[in-house]
């Protein structure tokens, strides 16, 4: 339990101490940002050995008394875990991508200290026990997140950066407004307690009403269609090793995985089965609009912005089923979405790095000359497509599974078809950025430094792996333990307080 709070402390503590460090060395916010996330993805791992066990820590020692919480509670259970290994793992390889990327940058002191921002604030959401400090470690990485994609400092970072700004205010605005209304009807903030005054109050208009805003907002922070508009903008703008983090980690923490925590843990989602159906509905307008507007886009990192959308799209909707195996496979889903659009991005910004442009119209003919960015965007195109025997291939199988099994035939095979459309822009963008005839003017450009490739190799082979050989460990180890604790709703009560 107690390491917990070292989630937080490592990258805060890291974060402040480069400003002091890197007057003595350059390359320490390097080594400071490298050797932190290494330290946090050790230890997400290491809380795996008892991860069907939920460890709570009680901040300053205050445990409940006679089940009534009287001071902050940090939680780690199944999805917690799970949460916590993605974030630091893809910050890890992003890190390292970023030893060599953000050379082209002036500042890589600050770069880093935003980023380890943002991580500390990621890791806090997943671990908070109680809706404020969720709300708080929310806001440190938004605004983290915020100052990111305005890294660059041009006006079209400047204005994607302000657009998100705004509708991501906007969504925290909807958040705090909702627990505003959550504490004036319990008299609690903490998740635990909150559900269980729920229970035993009931509903009213006022709950209901949070609910709504609580939906609106984390929607907004998904990217969700209607409430998407801020990402095909921020996520171009942003450096590379950026937009992965944007795509792979934060838009899942900040959206889908409060949405889960929130309706499934907290309110218990059998209290609001409009909750459910509207996740269907969002999920497979996001799925189908994502997909359809990615098809024709040009620029290489607005058509896999847009591929964000729809693939969150799968993911929601599979929650919205409402059943153990859509749990199941929007879990697995998460995973493979999260390593492989951090991957296809990392992929974007090596090839943005060569050739300095992001239009798939003046490239082609790139596999003669950067052969590991060719090879690792082909496995995370073929895998995101959901091609076999690639991870996403299974994860993808197990959604429409789920909805034949509830009775979901039309939206079964419109998710077939989605798939399909993923695979035509994928394939669009491979032929047209790798094959063919090698444009003149880059003919001598040449496969991007190690620390790039390093990252691209790793992602690259971990989903070669986890849809070959990974998949029964991974079922028990990782996704069955976190979609169980979706399943089982709010018995999140029991495992916070007892009793």
């Amino acid at each position: 339990m107690n390491v917990l709070p070292l989630f937080i402390v490592i990258p805060l503590g890291a974060a402040f101490l480069i400003p002091f460090l890197v007057k003595m060395w350059r390359r320490i916010p390097d080594l400071t940002g490298t050797l932190a996330t290494l330290s946090l993805t050790v230890l997400a791992f290491c809380l795996t050995d008892k991860i069907n066990t939920a460890r709570v820590y009680y901040v300053g020692g205050w445990e409940p008394v006679k089940g009534i919480p009287i001071g902050i509670s940090m939680v780690a259970d199944g999805l917690s875990v799970l949460m916590l290994i993605i974030i630091n793992f893809i910050a890890l390889m992003v890190s390292i991508y970023s030893i060599e990327y953000m050379k082209q940058y002036t500042d890589k002191a600050k770069y880093y200290i935003l980023f380890l921002l943002m991580i500390a604030g990621l890791n806090g959401v997943v671990l908070s026990g109680d809706l404020f400090n969720m709300f708080v470690f929310l806001e440190i990485s938004a605004i983290a997140s915020y100052s990111l994609v305005a890294f660059g400092i041009g006006a079209e970072e400047l204005e994607a950066s302000f657009k998100y700004q705004v509708l991501g205010g906007t969504a925290s605005a909807f958040i705090l407004f909702a627990i505003a209304i959550v504490y004036r009807i319990t008299g609690t903030l903490n998740m635990a307690d909150v559900s269980k005054v729920i229970s035993t109050t009931g509903l009213n208009s006022a709950v209901l009403f949070s609910a709504l805003l609580f939906f609106a907002g984390f929607s907004l922070k998904a990217a969700l269609v209607p409430f998407h508009a801020w990402l095909p903008d921020a996520h171009p703008s942003a450096p590379a090793p950026i937009s992965a983090m944007l795509s792979g980690v934060v838009i899942k923490v900040l959206g889908v995985y409060a949405l889960i925590r929130v309706f499934f843990n907290v309110y218990g989602i059998g209290t609001f089965n409009s909750i459910l159906s509207m996740m269907l509905i969002f999920g497979l307008i996001s799925m189908v609009f994502g997909g359809i507007l990615a098809v024709g886009q040009k620029d290489l990192k607005r058509m896999f912005a847009y591929s964000s959308i729809s693939q969150i799209g799968y993911i929601i909707f599979a929650l919205g089923l409402g059943t153990k195996l859509g749990y199941f496979a929007a879990v697995f889903h998460l995973i493979n979405h999260a390593a492989f659009k951090s991957l296809l991005f990392l992929d974007s910004g090596a090839i943005v790095y060569r050739t300095g442009t992001r239009d798939l119209e003046k490239m082609g003919g790139l596999a003669q000359v950067m052969p590991v960015t060719s090879w690792t965007s082909l496995v995370g195109s073929l895998s995101i497509s959901g091609i076999p025997p690639f991870a996403g291939f299974w994860s993808k199988l197990l959604i429409i599974i789920a909805a034949v099994q509830a009775k979901h035939f039309i939206w079964a095979f419109v998710a077939i078809l989605v798939s399909i459309i993923t695979l035509v822009y994928f394939m669009k963008f491979y032929k047209m950025a790798f094959l063919g005839k090698l444009n003149e003017s880059f003919a001598k450009i040449k496969e991007v430094p190690v620390f790039m490739s390093l990252p691209l190799i790793i992602l690259a082979l971990l989903g070669i792996i986890m849809g070959i050989l990974l998949l029964p460990a991974l079922k028990e180890l990782i996704i069955q333990p976190a979609a169980d604790v979706i399943y089982s709703g709010v018995n999140y009560v029991q495992t916070v307080l007892g009793g």
